[in-house]
């Protein structure tokens, strides 16, 4: 971490190192002009030298610049200065899901809402033509407002004036497989291992990989190595999340099972579609979730009151001038 605290970058001034990565450093800072607090990502002068380092900083800015949705970390400033480019954002605060996962698997009433909250968010982003490409644990934090969907460094927008633009180059490739292989592969559709273009679908597989983790606590796929996960993704399927989690929802199950299909064309077509279902799971529209054990008691009960009602009638039936 290279800034100190009281260093200026602009009108934005240094507070303290929230954290460093393959993209750069992460500040807390304060804007001066509008006295409030935000989180500065700079790309050092050293990694600026990096044609495609600037290039998925500056992806990155034009992505998030154009959504405005209380699930997405929102976008304030963009600068350059002292041989640093920088993006200014909001400063949320919380936890990734890939930190809260370390503590074991969210509650279910937390997992569907969680789930929910980015299948809405990533709606809003397909809407305007902007592919991820990245989701995972790590690229969504928690709050006590809800979940953000961060980093859109690798989105793609397919929007005719920036196709162009957000291509991912070959040296990108490299740089992903560099410098995120655990999380990218870990959550990669399998379209995307075979080099075919992804789209909003190749999300959506994402997703599905994210609530198979949230609500049972595994990797929806898993291997001893590179190569015996990218087998596990292109070829077979998870355990039923009820296996590892009993009090997941049937209607669960089957939602990230279609997330989960190995064909694009197979899976949930929009993820407006999908935020719908995962709302109506979580408002109890299911009526799947896993019932309570009836005591052996109101079982023998309910036989008796069954017998007696059925004999009653045959009684009714067959006494003359029964009504």
């Amino acid at each position: 971490m290279g800034l100190t605290s009281g260093t200026k970058l602009g009108p934005y001034e240094i507070i303290s190192p929230l954290g460093a990565g393959g993209m750069g450093e992460v500040y807390r800072a304060r804007d001066t002009r509008l006295e409030r607090t935000v989180a500065i990502k700079v790309l050092p002068a050293n990694m600026s030298a990096d044609l495609n380092l600037r290039q998925r900083l500056e992806r990155e800015a034009k992505s998030v610049s154009k959504l405005s949705h209380p699930h997405i970390c929102t976008l304030h400033d963009v600068g350059h200065r002292d041989g640093m480019d920088f993006l200014v954002m909001e400063l949320v605060e919380g936890e990734t899901l890939k930190q809260k996962l370390l503590k074991g698997p969210l509650p279910p009433e937390q997992s569907l809402r969680c789930a929910a909250q980015i299948a809405d968010a990533l709606a809003k982003a397909h809407k305007l033509g902007i592919t991820h490409r990245d989701l995972k644990p790590s690229n969504v934090m928690l709050t006590k407002a809800g979940t953000k969907l961060m980093d859109f460094g690798l989105a793609k927008d397919s929007s005719p004036a920036a196709a162009v633009l957000t291509e991912m180059t070959a040296d990108d490739a490299k740089l992903t497989v560099a410098g995120t292989i655990v999380g990218t592969f870990q959550y990669i559709a399998p379209e995307q291992l075979e080099g075919r273009e992804a789209d909003p679908r190749t999300d959506i597989f994402a997703l599905g990989e994210v609530i198979y983790e949230i609500s049972t606590g595994k990797p929806a796929f898993s291997g001893k190595s590179r190569a015996s996960l990218i087998a596990a993704i292109l070829t077979t399927e998870p355990p039923a999340m009820a296996q590892l989690q009993p009090m997941t929802p049937q209607a669960l199950d089957r939602v990230v099972k279609k997330c989960l299909a190995k064909g694009p064309d197979d899976r949930w077509q929009s993820s407006s579609d999908l935020a719908s279902e995962l709302n109506w799971i979580a408002e109890g529209g299911s009526q799947t979730a896993q019932a309570k054990p009836i005591p052996a008691g109101r079982r023998r009960w309910d036989r008796r009151s069954r017998s007696f009602s059925s004999a009653l009638l045959m009684i009714r039936s067959s006494s003359p001038g029964t009504p």
